[in-house]
């Protein structure tokens, strides 16, 4: 007989994180990433500043841990994306100042395109 806490939402995703290969990590806060960023959008979307500000802060902050754990000593990939995650949190600022829900989609997008390859790495 399982406990309401083994089978809630909450344990499985630890257990997941826990049991998770480096690259599936990567995945996983891309797909964070990715969400707070659809939702900074909607709220953009509907006027609603403080809850888009706080949805881009968590993504954010989702972008700013991948940039601080790069390798750089590992060659042009990480300085690559080290450039490409400066960019993100560039835009995302430009999307905050001029209220653009389109310059958020522009880095979800991308952060889309990133997970993907990552998530090939992760699988092969």
């Amino acid at each position: 007989m399982s406990t309401p806490l083994a089978s809630s939402p909450s344990a499985y995703r630890e257990s997941a994180i826990l049991t998770a290969t480096p690259e599936q990590l990567v995945v996983m806060l891309y797909d964070g990433a990715r969400r707070f960023l659809y939702q900074a959008s909607v709220a953009m979307q509907r006027d609603d500043v403080p809850a888009a500000h706080g949805k881009l802060r968590r993504a954010e902050a989702i972008i700013a841990h991948l940039r601080d754990t790069l390798d750089l000593d590992q060659g042009d990939v990480a300085a690559r994306l080290q450039a490409i995650y400066l960019f993100c949190n560039r835009h995302l600022n430009e999307a905050r100042i001029q209220r653009d829900p389109g310059k958020i989609q522009q880095v979800h997008t991308l952060l889309g395109e990133l997970r993907t390859a990552w998530n090939t790495a992760a699988a092969g």
